[in-house]
C-alpha cells in the first residue's frame, strides 16, 4: 500500500523511571538525546509526562510539545490520528506512566498501528519492573508467564492463584503477576493462605528505588515474616 511508504518519522518507545528517582540514574543518555530532539508524544498521563520531560531536558520548551493521551478512556478510532505527525516527517515518542511502553501498558496498540503503516519502531533501553524482578528472583528465567492483574473477585482470584501454581509446578514455569499497590497486602494474605508451603514466592517492591525490597522464600517462611507492601509498587513471582 502506498501509505506504508510515505511515513518518514520514527516511533520511539521511551522508558521512564519506576519511581521518584533521578531519571539519569537509571536511564541511558540516549533517552535524553531522543527527548531533546522530539516534540510529539503519546503518553498515559500528560501531567507526569511533562514533568518527566522537564527533568530530562529542563531547557526544552513545554508549550512547543504536542501531546496525545492514550489510556483506558481513549477511543480506539482516534489512534490512527496519533501517528499522523510521522507522515509529516516528525518523530514521535511513546511514554509509559512507569517503565517500558508496550509492556503491561496500552502503548502496544499504537505500536501495532505503526508497523501496519510502515513506521519504523525503535525501542530504547530502560527499566522494566517485570524483567528486573525476574532477573533478581532466582526463579526460572528460561520459561515464564506474565499474568498481569489477578481477578478482583476473591473466589476467582483464589482459582487463578491455584492454577498458576499448578502450571508452574507441572511445566517448571515462573508465574509473574501484580496488583494495585493499595491492595498488595490483601493479595499477599491470600497468597500465603492459598499456596502450598514449599512453593517459592518472590516479592519485588520499589524496584530501582532507595527502598527496594526483593526477596525469594518458600511460602512457609514468608508466613513467619510478612512484609508491609501497602502502596508500594510490587511484582509477585511464584514457582511451584
Amino acid at each position: 500500500m502506498d501509505k506504508k511508504t510515505e511515513a518518514h518519522g520514527k516511533l520511539y518507545l521511551i522508558p521512564t523511571t519506576l519511581g521518584e528517582n533521578e531519571p539519569l540514574e537509571v536511564l541511558p543518555i540516549s533517552i535524553k538525546r531522543v527527548i531533546e530532539s522530539t516534540d510529539h508524544y503519546i503518553v498515559e498521563n500528560e501531567k507526569t509526562a511533562r514533568r518527566f520531560i522537564k527533568k530530562i531536558s529542563p531547557r526544552k520548551s513545554q508549550p512547543a510539545l504536542f501531546i496525545e493521551v492514550l489510556n483506558k478512556y481513549t477511543e480506539p478510532e482516534s489512534l490512527p490520528t496519533f501517528l499522523e505527525p510521522c507522515a509529516q516527517g516528525h518523530n514521535i515518542g511513546i511514554l509509559s506512566e512507569a517503565g517500558c511502553p508496550g509492556i503491561a501498558d496500552p502503548g502496544g496498540e499504537v505500536v501495532k498501528l505503526a508497523h501496519y503503516n510502515g513506521i519504523q519502531v525503535i525501542p530504547l533501553v530502560g527499566p522494566s519492573s517485570i524483567f528486573l524482578a525476574l532477573m533478581a528472583s532466582g526463579l526460572n528465567g528460561q520459561s515464564f508467564t506474565f499474568n498481569g492483574y489477578l481477578p478482583i473477585d476473591s473466589n476467582e482470584r483464589k482459582k487463578a492463584i491455584k492454577l498458576m501454581e499448578k502450571v508452574s509446578k507441572n511445566e517448571h514455569r515462573t508465574q509473574l503477576f501484580m496488583e494495585t499497590p493499595y491492595r498488595n497486602d490483601k493479595l499477599l494474605v491470600e497468597l500465603l493462605k492459598t499456596l502450598m508451603p514449599d512453593t517459592l514466592l518472590c516479592i519485588a517492591a520499589d524496584i530501582t528505588l532507595a527502598s527496594e525490597y526483593i526477596k525469594t522464600m518458600a511460602v512457609s517462611e514468608w508466613k513467619k515474616n510478612v512484609p508491609d507492601l501497602h502502596k508500594r509498587p510490587t511484582i509477585f513471582l511464584l514457582q511451584g
